[in-house]
């Protein structure tokens, strides 16, 4: 053994200048800043690579589990979260049945969404029949103007069913400014409630009343810096209000209760989270509290709904695990896999199902839930930790100087930052800058909807429009949504075959047929793929056998020049030509009248809708 342990002394630890010198001499001359370090949406650099001297003038690992700041999570020991899933409340008698069975499969944690105007003493009596509240995390969602009533109904149930108040987990949660971001209604007046219904709920050291709905600007494509900035400020507000109106610090951070959403940015939102809770701790402190695990900071997190897809919708399993990872590894208190068939239907047994086993395998099988912060001294994460701070600082100090969270959601600066957002977002996936596998990068060539379409918007809890609408609200447009409905639009209409005339080099035919196959099945093309021709006439010919609209012909950008104008003169207007590629005889092209290329710079789906109309779709 000891021998073993000499050979790492035998040899020297490359410097970080002689890995970067190695690293310039493989670039072959390339710039290293342009070719490998990665400019995030969240406004800062990642290297390639990071070593143990990056971390020299961090403090995040020096933190220790379970202690201020709590980055590295609120627990010392363990790694536990609770697995929940949520039920929207039609029938309190079905719900409870629900509730039942789902606790016997796996869940410890319940979402109870309730109508305003069903909150009764004997609607909660019946919604919590047998379900035993002392081992169960429960969560309670109504309208705000329900809330404080809805708090007093479930202080009594638990007062008469005698439940020690020290072992009851639950939330009612109260979160009047979501209102004005979803559906830019003005509920604000009913902040004066807040501090009645954590009076309401003081005696439950484990009870939670404001919340913070972050994971609404999640679904409406906010970065992963956006989220995090707005979250403090949002908490903030709430914190400085309950403060102000006498609550004790203490408990009103103590009541405090945030729900984030979780994107596909694997790495990112681990820090995300450890962030999160290093900031918030730092926010509480100023608040002088007596007790520093007040600066804790509760954390549901839901998987995303905005990267979910209607096409291949399968893959939003894949999509939701690596989120769910994410969570975990970032120490969440409680988590929600959202079912991969959310875009387009409710909810069945089956997705329900799957999603909760998303979260029961990496608890149960890969134990998730046994290290206490697994990413801890990560040279990267640590390092995105860091950035993610810094970054969503900055943004959190910009909107107090706003006069605070409320204040920027009434002057619209909110929401027109997220749904700048958003648009760009739409505009990167429209350009394959931002993918969305099944959807805009590889999709599913036979697939057909099936008669699956995107769900229709929820109304205001209490079913009514009496609520003033003065200030702008977020869009939630998902990221497919603009393929999914060009592509619905093109099954319903007429289904045109793009025939692909591959002739010339073998692997840049290869390619380019491969390439344009998947560019032109993003709008629910057919598709005819072909091993090769060996003139542009055969080719031609074969493609009108096969009665097609499309003809792209594929080759290499040199032969371009010998076959594209012969075929396109061939072909002689009998269906739509198209070259695959950019060709440096691109504008000779262009002068013998051939006007339709696909490339990697092409915006995909501008250039499938201009096809779309060129076809009479």
């Amino acid at each position: 053994m000891a021998n073993k342990e000499k050979l790492f002394t035998e040899f020297t630890a490359p410097t970080t200048q002689e890995w970067l010198d190695k690293i310039q001499v493989d670039l072959k001359g390339a710039d290293f800043q342009k070719r490998l370090v990665w400019r995030t949406n969240e406004g800062f650099n990642v290297q390639p690579f990071y070593r143990r001297e990056d971390l020299a003038n961090l403090k995040t690992p020096d933190a220790l589990p379970g202690e201020f700041p709590f980055v590295r999570g609120n627990k010392k020991d363990n790694n536990e979260w609770y697995v929940r899933q949520n039920i929207a409340v039609e029938d309190p008698k079905e719900a409870n049945a629900k509730a039942l069975d789902i606790l016997n499969k796996g869940i410890d944690s319940l979402g109870f969404r309730i109508k305003g105007s069903d909150v009764s003493a004997e609607f909660i009596k019946t919604l919590l029949k047998d379900i035993y509240c002392e081992i169960v995390d429960l969560n309670f969602r109504t309208c705000p103007r329900h809330a404080l009533e809805l708090a007093r109904i479930i202080d009594a149930y638990f007062t008469e069913k005698g439940f020690d108040k020290a072992k009851l987990s639950f939330t009612v949660g109260f979160d009047p400014i979501e209102s004005i971001l979803t559906k830019g209604k003005d509920m604000s007046a009913l902040l004066a409630e807040g501090p009645k219904i954590v009076e309401a709920l003081k005696d439950y050291p484990k009870a939670h009343v404001m919340t913070v709905h972050t994971e609404t600007l999640n679904n409406a494509g906010a970065y992963i810096v956006q989220e995090l900035g707005y979250a403090l400020a949002w908490g903030n507000e709430y914190l400085q209000q309950l403060v102000d109106a006498g609550v004790d610090v203490d408990l009103a951070a103590r009541q405090m209760k945030f729900y984030m959403g979780v994107s596909e940015n694997y790495f990112m939102e681990i820090a995300k989270f450890r962030a999160a809770r290093l900031l918030w701790a730092q926010i509480v402190k100023q608040y002088e509290p007596k007790d520093d695990a007040s600066c804790k900071m509760t954390i549901n997190a839901t998987t995303s709904t905005y990267n979910q897809t209607l096409f291949d919708s399968y893959v939003n399993l894949l999509r939701s695990q690596t989120e769910a990872m994410s969570a975990a590894l970032g120490g969440v208190h409680s988590m929600v896999v959202t079912p991969f068939d959310a875009p387009y239907e409710k909810a069945t047994d089956f997705s329900e199902r799957i999603a909760r086993n998303q979260q029961l395998l990496i608890k149960e099988e890969a134990h998730f839930d046994r290290i206490v912060d697994a990413s801890a001294g990560s040279y990267y994460i640590e390092h995105l930790t860091d950035a993610l701070a810094q970054e969503g600082w900055k943004l959190f100090l910009k909107i107090e100087d706003e006069g605070g969270f409320l204040e920027a959601c009434k002057k619209g600066i909110v929401q027109d930052d997220i749904n700048a957002t958003n648009v760009k977002r739409h505009g990167d996936a429209a350009k394959r800058k931002e993918f969305l596998l099944g959807t805009n990068q590889f999709p599913n060539f036979t697939e057909k909807s099936e008669g699956k379409r995107a769900v229709a918007g929820k109304a205001c809890c209490h079913g009514g429009d009496d609520c003033e609408k003065p200030f702008k609200k977020l869009e939630t447009t998902r990221l497919a949504a603009d393929f999914e409905d060009l592509r619905i639009h093109t099954e319903e209409t007429k289904v045109p075959t793009a025939f692909m005339l591959t002739i010339g080099n073998l692997a840049m035919r290869q390619a380019r047929a491969q390439f344009s196959c998947n560019f032109l099945a993003c709008a629910g093309y057919k598709v005819i793929d072909n091993l090769g021709f060996k003139t542009v006439e055969e080719g031609v010919d074969a493609a009108l056998e096969a009665k097609a609209d499309i003809v792209v012909i594929c080759s290499s950008d040199d032969e371009y020049a010998e076959y594209a104008i012969p075929a396109f003169k061939y072909l002689n207007g009998r269906a739509m030509f198209v070259v695959a590629g950019a060709p440096a005889c691109m504008e000779d092209l262009k002068a013998a009248g051939i006007e339709n290329f696909v490339h990697v710079k092409c915006n995909v789906l501008e250039t499938l809708k201009e096809y779309n109309q060129k076809l009479g779709i």
